[in-house]
C-alpha cells in the first residue's frame, strides 16, 4: 500500500489538467518521428504512463497500419496517439488512416502540415482529441479556429521540422495569445527541461530526440549511438533536405554540391538522420520505461532546487 500511495502522490505532483484529461500518469509525449517511431514504442510509452505516438505513414500501407493498430490494442488499454500529416499524404490514404484511427478508437490525433478543420470535426464527433503542430502565432490562430484541443509549439532546436523561435519566448507567447493548451516541443531531453516547459505554461512536454536513444525505437543502432555521442554542435538547421528547414545530424548530411535529384541522390538522402539540439543531454540508450522514470526523478530534483 505504501508504494501505491507514494506512486499516486508523485503522479499528482507531476501532472497537468491536460495530462489528467488524457489519462496519463505523467505530462509527457513520445513525439512521432518519421520512419523510426513504431508500435513497440507506442506500447512501451503507454505502459510507462506517457502518451506514445507514431506517424500513420510509418506503416507503408493502410493494411499494415491496421495491423499495427490491432497489435497496439491487443497489448495495451492505455492512451496513445497517431500523427497524420495532412498536406504530405495522398488524400485517399489520409482518409483511410483517419477512419482506421476512429475504428480502433485511437484517443488522440496529432495533425501537421495542413488545415485540420475537417479532421477536427470528424474527431470531435467521436470524442477524439486533436493536437496540431505550429511554429508561429499565425498558424496557432488558424489551428484554434479549426477547433483543435491543443497546440504543439515546435520551437528552435527541435528535431525534424523546427521553428526559429526560442522556446522561452514561443511557449509563453502562444499561451497568452490563444485559448487552448500549449504543448512544448524542442530541446526537451530530461526532467529539467520538462520543469521549465511547465513553468512557462505548457501542459505537456513533447520529446522526440530523447526517445531515439531507446531500446524500442526503430532507428538503426548506429543512429542511436550517434545521438548519444553528439552535441548541439553536431546539429544543422537546413532546408536542403526536404525544402523546409529542419534539424539534422551533420555527419549524415551529403557533402555540399551533392545532387538532390536522380537515383544516386535517393540512396544518399535516405540515410540522413534527424535530431534536435537536446542530443547534448542524452548519455545512453535505455528502455522507454527507464527513460521515463529517469525524467520523473530529474523533474522532482529540479523542482526541489526551486524551493
Amino acid at each position: 500500500m505504501g508504494g501505491d500511495w507514494y506512486g499516486a502522490r508523485v503522479s499528482k505532483l507531476f501532472s497537468t489538467p491536460l495530462s489528467r484529461k488524457l489519462g496519463l500518469t505523467y505530462p509527457l509525449v513520445a513525439a512521432p518521428m518519421f520512419i523510426i517511431s513504431n508500435k513497440e514504442m507506442i506500447v512501451a510509452a503507454a505502459e510507462a504512463g506517457i502518451l506514445g505516438t507514431m506517424p500513420s505513414l510509418n506503416a507503408r500501407t493502410p493494411e499494415q497500419f491496421e495491423a499495427d493498430l490491432k497489435w497496439i490494442r491487443d497489448k495495451t488499454d492505455k492512451p496513445f496517439g497517431i500523427n497524420v500529416t495532412i498536406g504530405l499524404t495522398d488524400p485517399e490514404r489520409l482518409q483511410q488512416d483517419v477512419e482506421l484511427c476512429f475504428e480502433y478508437e485511437v484517443p488522440v490525433l496529432l495533425t501537421s502540415y495542413g488545415n485540420p478543420t475537417e479532421i477536427v470535426k470528424q474527431a470531435h464527433a467521436r470524442g477524439v482529441t486533436v493536437f496540431h503542430d505550429v511554429i508561429q502565432l499565425r498558424h496557432a490562430h488558424k489551428a484554434q479556429q479549426a477547433g483543435v484541443d491543443g497546440i504543439i509549439a515546435v520551437s528552435q532546436g527541435a528535431g525534424g521540422h523546427a521553428g526559429r523561435v526560442n522556446p522561452y519566448v514561443l511557449i509563453p507567447y502562444l499561451r497568452r495569445s490563444v485559448d487552448v493548451p500549449i504543448i512544448a516541443a524542442g530541446c526537451i531531453s530530461g526532467g529539467d527541461q520538462v520543469a521549465a516547459a511547465l513553468a512557462l505554461g505548457a501542459e505537456l512536454a513533447y520529446m522526440g530526440t530523447r526517445f531515439i536513444a531507446s531500446a524500442e525505437c526503430g532507428a538503426p543502432q548506429a543512429y542511436k549511438d550517434m545521438v548519444v555521442d553528439a552535441t548541439h554542435d553536431d546539429v544543422v538547421y537546413t532546408d536542403q533536405v526536404s525544402g523546409v528547414h529542419a534539424n539534422f545530424l551533420k555527419q549524415t548530411l551529403p557533402e555540399e554540391g551533392t545532387p538532390s535529384r536522380g537515383p544516386d541522390a535517393a540512396k544518399r538522402w535516405k540515410d540522413i538522420w534527424s535530431a534536435g539540439q537536446g542530443v547534448s543531454l542524452i548519455q545512453e540508450v535505455a528502455p522507454i520505461e527507464e527513460i521515463v522514470q529517469a525524467i520523473v526523478r530529474e523533474y522532482h530534483d529540479a523542482t526541489a532546487r526551486l524551493q
